[in-house]
């Protein structure tokens, strides 16, 4: 199916289509939701995680995105802390987010916590920009991954929100600042 068949898109459809690609490692689910001439810029508070600061086109956001991002990282699940109304097409959409995943190479479990800045075309509707916030990004043992898994998959994917989520967090020294952030978003 060409991006010009497909049925038109709310802002929740087009979030939940980068998370199909991202998540999912499904590379071909960019062009739902970003135009090809979408910038993705990365704002980085850690120095846990590494990614290229800007990303311009649809091609290099999907190498940076999935294929790279695939290539180190599974078990992805990434959630959005806030959901636009069904079937509103925004111009722009803020929301914090959460993400667990594991290392491939090591088994370790990374758990990070951030914002996304979207702002979107008319038409057709996908993303035109994305600024992806990393406030902060932990690294946990494998041993770890049982508690952090059992926590994040008794959350609605892909949406919920801080306090369902910081409700329900393994007590794990290590997560602290993500449960910090969650508390505190705004640097209260």
């Amino acid at each position: 199916m060409s991006i010009d068949t497909l049925p038109p898109s709310s802002t929740e459809s087009v979030l939940r289509d980068y998370f199909h690609a991202k998540d999912e490692n499904r590379p071909h689910y960019m062009a739902r939701a970003f135009a090809p001439d979408a910038v993705l810029k990365m704002a980085l508070r850690t120095q846990a995680i590494a990614f290229p600061p800007e990303s311009h086109g649809l091609a290099a956001i999907a190498d940076t995105l999935v294929r790279k991002f695939g290539q180190t990282y599974e078990n992805v699940y990434t959630f959005y802390l806030s959901r636009p109304e069904p079937g509103v097409r925004l111009p722009g959409y803020q929301c914090d987010w959460i993400v667990g995943m594991t290392e491939k190479a090591t088994g370790n479990v990374r758990v990070g916590c951030g914002r996304y800045d979207w702002e979107f075309q008319k038409e057709p509707y996908r993303a035109s920009s994305l600024v992806i916030t990393i406030e902060t990004m932990v690294s946990l043992p494998a041993a770890d991954a049982e508690a952090v898994f059992g926590w994040l998959l008794a959350l609605d994917y892909p949406w919920t929100n801080a306090a369902r989520v910081v409700a329900s967090a393994p007590p794990l020294e290590a997560l602290a600042p993500v449960v910090h952030y969650l508390l505190h978003p705004n640097g209260v």
